[in-house]
């Protein structure tokens, strides 16, 4: 499947992103991408460490700039951090260097995907569901202006969902027929 752009894939924490993206990019023969663990290996520290010392601004300058290089690559699939479409110029690299999938979940679910995971400095909280809810209100409408797809990931395994991503960016990316209109 060469003639498919990058896949971009975008969306809140316990979404399935890096899951669903290494399974992708293995369908594909593609190189999986983690915009998160980039940023990672390249600092030599983790991101709760990189928000402790450079605070929120310090590593989402550190991930437009991650953004900007992998997005210039080719034949890649990769998951973005859940507040990567907070910047604008986040947002143009993702839409004008490939094919962006936001893989939309519910507030509960994240709960559950997101319980015990103590590497998401946004969910130090007393209250994490509230954290969820407040983000998914500011975040969705951005992921939703951003994404050429969305796809549901609740109660679905990672396989159909990389199954149902295939068609759908197959469809999406198919030469219109003269005459014929456009897939929905």
């Amino acid at each position: 499947m060469r003639s498919l752009p990058n896949l971009f894939l975008i969306g809140p924490m316990g979404a399935g992103k890096s899951t669903i993206g290494r399974l992708l990019a293995a369908e594909l023969q593609r190189e999986f991408l983690d915009s998160d663990h980039q940023i990672e290996a390249r600092c030599g520290a983790n991101i709760p460490w990189i928000f402790d010392v450079e605070g929120e601004q310090g590593f989402r300058d550190r991930e437009t700039a991650m953004i900007d290089e992998l997005t210039q690559r080719s034949e890649v699939v990769m998951a973005t951090g859940g507040g990567a479409v907070m910047r604008e110029l986040n947002r143009q690299y993702l839409r004008e260097r490939g094919t962006v999938i936001y893989l939309a979940t519910t507030v509960e679910q994240q709960i559950r995907r997101t319980a015990r995971d103590r590497n998401r400095p946004l969910l130090r909280s007393a209250n994490p569901e509230q954290v969820l809810r407040d983000l998914f209100a500011l975040r969705d409408p951005l992921y939703r202006a951003t994404a050429d797809l969305v796809v549901r990931t609740d109660r679905r395994s990672p396989k159909s969902v990389v199954a149902d991503i295939v068609r759908r960016v197959t469809r999406l990316n198919q030469p219109l027929q003269a005459g014929a209109s456009p897939p929905r």
